[in-house]
């Protein structure tokens, strides 16, 4: 027998090392580009460091155990990281960052990221001056309670009351029906001693809508639920994601709470049950704004990790058809795979630069919010509503694409890929389904566009914010200046240019925003103008919105590439991170070109246009094509940019060294089947008496 040319486990190592030789980008200057300067990658890798070498923090057994035990394993490591904190003398930012490398979804997520930030931020002085240092120092652990088993998104319609009691200067909370027992809140069904709870305020017979009380939940002597109030656990999540969390429910019995623990930073009760205002209406809604703005970096840096693993087994598996050296080649070079591939890439590197500037915009917010400023919430809304949606659809599908892409062995747990995907899919249906979110975004995209053209339309477009500029083409477009894609499409589009593909994008959007408008007031006289809209129209206009948005931040990045002071990169790495950005812009535009070509924007934007004889869509795709070949052998050093160790990503088809194989044989020989002796214990009681009638039944037919 002729043994083979080369060994295939070897090979991987050799692949990935060629691959890794090829980039051309300073490794140390792109990494220091995500992570905003070396400062904060040199403190996550002094953290990571003593993480991975912590046996608390050991990942080997995690896939093999229970419910039960993963979340037990959760608190444990929560209780791991402030000991660390102690010992090291950690700063509360380090801890963050600490918590933040941890791919467990632990319920002290929701009282750092839900429960304390709402409560400082709308807490009244008296409350904050009593609570605030016991939830810093997590001296108490808290939970956001907003949704209902009968209500999530809808706000307005939860069914939990809180009536003022003016005798004893008292609120009652109340479950009232079964619907409105609080349902899913993080953290609550074992874990939480205390709660933010959302419920109807009630003065005298009159319904205030929604606010925020402060509520104690357990005993903080012995952790046992008080008096009057129902909690427990939901259960397990779908694909048994979320398992070391405790989302729970609740149900409260006439429970009584002092006047005070109405967070009264905005709205007040005075002692006479008089209401008084809050400056904005949907000041309460900060805690959802703080989330979603958390959000997009998040959902950047997980979508990292999906394309990191991904890319690396792309690399190193050969399959198919056999390549220049007389092997199979590496499926990464077939179009089907890094089409798909690098553009999650784009995406990832996208939405970690985007996170930075969203979280900046909201601390800028809420330090105006505690000013009694509100001038920037409504922007504020609008963006992240449409970021939300955006960020956590994007994150979903890209995650699972980098898992189809690894073919068979993309389903093995071991491979993380599917881990990460149960954890991240409940984001598209955080604050309810994303496609009731979408609403938002167009309704602000209305308001902005009747704004626009009251009056001077031409004096408007100074006033525009950031998230309905893209409105400002209508408007040079109706005074004479002419569709501007038309002198594009004269020269023909420079496909090369970030310009042409941001200016596009923020065009349909415009076009898209105006013909919902149209639509809306020819339909005005009937009894729901809404019977003329089309059933996808709030999720077209929503994605072209935000999508139109992200295209201008996406080209103020390209742009500060050149900016010396604000990117410390060498020349060659500009390049290729630019060429990157612009394979989102591009590859947004493809994803676009329904709507593009609907308006006849790849045309002229003329509607009395001549009839296009050739597809104007190929130059496009044929760039994208050019751009993906261009960035292959850049893929790998600009996915170790991320610089996600072995721990970090825990993936047996994503390990640093290529040697996926190797790994992939090491996991499974941990499997409890396989130490669980030679024959399974199951052999007597099932596969026996299987076999047995199965014989018994073959003997019988045997002897007609």
């Amino acid at each position: 027998m002729t043994s083979p040319k080369h060994d295939v486990n070897e090979q991987t190592a050799i692949d990935m090392a060629k691959a890794r030789g090829a980039s051309t980008i300073s490794l140390e200057s792109v990494r220091d580009f995500l992570y905003h300067g070396r400062d904060e990658w040199l403190a996550r890798s002094r953290i990571v460091d003593i993480l991975e070498k912590d046996p608390v923090f050991d990942k080997s057994k995690r896939d093999f155990m229970s419910r039960t035990e993963k979340f037990e394993r959760g608190l444990a490591l929560t209780n791991r990281i402030y000991e660390l904190q102690n010992i090291h003398n950690w700063s509360e930012q380090e801890t963050k960052v600490a918590l933040a490398i941890l791919d467990e979804q632990l319920s002290i997520s929701l009282h750092n990221v839900a429960f304390q930030p709402v409560f400082m931020l709308q807490a009244g002085p008296t409350l904050v001056k009593k609570y605030g240092h016991l939830i810093q120092t997590r001296a108490i652990f808290g939970c956001y309670m907003q949704t209902e088993l009968g209500h999530g998104t809808n706000v307005a319609r939860l069914e939990t009351t809180a009536t003022f009691i003016p005798e004893t200067q008292e609120f009652e909370i109340h479950s009232p029906t079964l619907t409105s027992s609080k349902w899913w809140i993080g953290a609550l069904g074992k874990t939480a001693t205390h709660g933010v709870v959302q419920a109807k305020l009630i003065l005298g017979e009159k319904d205030m809508g929604p606010h925020l009380f402060f509520i104690q939940l357990r005993s903080l002597e012995d952790h046992k639920v008080l008096p009057n109030i129902t909690i427990g656990d939901i259960g397990p999540k779908a694909m048994a994601g979320f398992a070391p969390t405790d989302n729970g429910f609740a149900r409260f019995n006439h429970v009584r709470i002092p006047k005070e623990n109405m967070l009264s930073g905005f709205a007040q009760v005075t002692e006479d049950g008089k209401y008084v205002q809050p400056p904005h209406a949907k000041l309460s809604y900060g805690g959802m704004l703080y989330i979603r703005a958390n959000m997009v970096t998040g959902g950047g840096w997980l979508i990292a990790k999906g394309a990191t693993i991904a890319l690396r087994y792309a690399t190193v598996r050969r399959q198919g058809e056999i390549g220049p050296d007389g092997i199979e080649k590496q499926i990464i070079s077939y179009p089907s795979v890094y089409y798909r591939l690098l553009p999650i890439l784009s995406r990832a590197y996208m939405f970690i630069q985007l996170g930075r500037t969203l979280t900046t915009a909201f601390d800028t917010m809420a330090s105006r919010l505690k000013q009694g400023d509100t001038s920037l919430l409504a922007e504020m809304h609008a963006t992240t509503s449409g970021l939300k949606v955006y960020v956590s659809s994007c994150g979903v599908q890209d995650l699972e694409t980098a898992r189809r892409s690894m073919g068979g062995h993309g389903y093995s747990a071991f491979a993380g890929v599917g881990r990460l995907y149960a954890d991240y899919l409940p984001s598209v249906t955080y604050e309810g389904d994303n496609f009731v979110l979408d609403q938002q975004v167009v309704r602000a995209a209305l308001k902005s566009y009747r704004a626009l053209f009251s009056g001077n339309s031409a004096k408007n477009v100074q006033s525009l914010s950031p998230s309905s500029f893209y409105l400002r083409h209508l408007v040079s477009h109706q005074t004479g200046g002419g569709c501007p894609a038309s002198k594009a499409q004269q020269r023909g589009y420079d496909w090369s240019s970030p310009a042409t593909s941001i200016h596009l994008l923020e065009l349909r959007a415009a076009f898209l925003v105006q013909a919902h408008a149209q639509t809306l007031l020819s339909g005005a006289k009937a009894s729901d103008p809404n019977e003329s809209v089309d059933a996808s129209t709030n999720q077209r206009i929503s994605k072209a919105v935000t999508e139109a948005f992200v295209a201008a931040r996406v080209g103020d990045m390209i742009a500060s590439l050149s900016d010396n002071k604000a990117v410390s990169m060498d020349e060659k790495s500009k390049d290729v991170v630019g060429r990157l950005f612009l394979l989102y812009l591009l590859t947004t535009v493809e994803n676009a070109l329904t709507d593009l070509l609907s308006f006849n924007l790849l045309n002229g934007g003329s509607a009395s246009a001549r009839p296009i004889r050739q597809d104007p869509t190929h130059p496009l795709r044929l760039y994208i094509k050019q751009t993906c070949v261009s960035l292959l052998p850049e893929a790998i050093g600009l996915s170790d940019a991320f610089g996600f160790t072995d721990w970090d990503l825990d993936s047996a088809l994503g390990v640093y060294d290529g040697k996926v194989y190797e790994n992939l044989w090491k996991r499974a020989q941990e499997e409890p089947l396989n130490t669980d002796g030679e024959v399974t214990s199951a052999y007597a009681s099932s596969i026996k008496p299987i076999l047995e009638r199965g014989r018994h039944m073959a003997e019988a037919r045997s002897k007609l």
